[in-house]
């Protein structure tokens, strides 16, 4: 029996346990999946090096360690390497190898939801952001604009190497037209922050940034939030006639590619999300 585990603060929202034993339960494994609360770097390097001595099999990470976690690995992934940012950890051949699943399920998503898109709006600068920017790049689209409250001189110049460019946040006329002019040729919304989800920030100041009005009527606003199922960012969406996803398929979707690399298996998805959605609805029923 091998013990995996999810770092982060806070992680008690998580839907992930439920996910994972989802899985071992349907492939026949007796593994364990559990929450580990890392509320400082301390506690961060201390379970990390759980992993590098084998009590702990492998390892999701949250925010806000995804970047540090990196910096902790001594390999990485190209996709953890082009976002400096990883959500999955795992011993492999003797070294802590660094990935960053959420790229290839985000790059799945897309394809499903928006096939056909060539520009988005990304919102955030964090881990998420990052991993929505790659995600569209590598889904082909050529026009991606981020807008974030928190950037860095660091962050412009990563986005940039990305194929992103940045838009200020809209506190003034100028910055207020170019997010404007984001909006109305944008096939994509991605609201890739915290913003929303239970126990984290409200979510109404993301929801009121967009001008919703100027918003394509075919666009799809995807939030990366999955609990509650529908965010303030959604229910403006909905409210505008426009289709809306929650980041229910990204969990599930990542979770998926962080058992293949460390189980080698091929995952039951099916069961993973049913799993998922079950766990979601007796929450929001509490």
């Amino acid at each position: 029996m091998s013990r995996f585990v999810l770092l982060g603060h806070p992680v008690s929202h998580s839907l992930s346990p439920a996910i994972h034993a989802a899985a071992y339960r349907a492939l026949g494994l007796a593994h364990r999946y559990e929450l580990v609360d890392c509320p400082d770097d301390a506690a961060l390097v201390a379970a990390v090096a759980e992993i590098r001595r084998g009590a702990i099999a492998g390892a999701n990470v949250t925010l806000p360690h995804k970047g540090r976690a990196l910096e902790l690995a001594d390999e990485a992934d190209a996709w953890a390497r082009e976002t400096e940012a990883a959500n999955v950890l795992a011993a492999l051949h003797g070294e802590l190898v660094a990935f960053n699943t959420d790229v290839d399920a985000l790059i799945e998503e897309l394809a499903q939801y928006a096939p056909g898109a060539t520009s988005a709006l990304v919102v955030g600068a964090g881990g998420a952001a990052r991993a929505a920017v790659s995600a569209c790049r590598a889904r082909g689209l050529r026009d991606i604009t981020v807008v974030a409250r928190r950037r860095t001189e660091a962050s412009e110049e990563l986005f940039a190497r990305m194929g992103a460019r940045c838009c200020s946040w809209p506190d003034d006329p100028h910055a207020i037209s170019a997010l404007s002019d984001a909006v109305c040729s944008a096939d994509v919304l991605i609201q890739a922050t915290s913003a929303g989800m239970s126990g984290g920030p409200p979510g109404e100041g993301i929801a009121e940034l967009i001008p919703w009005e100027r918003v394509p009527a075919s666009a799809l606003a995807y939030d990366v939030v999955y609990t509650p199922a529908v965010t303030p960012f959604l229910e403006a969406a909905r409210g505008r006639g426009l289709r809306a996803r929650g980041g229910l398929g990204m969990l599930v979707g990542q979770a998926a590619a962080a058992i293949r690399i460390w189980l080698g298996v091929e995952p039951p998805i099916a069961a993973m999300r049913a799993a998922a959605l079950g766990a979601l609805e007796q929450r929001e029923q509490a």
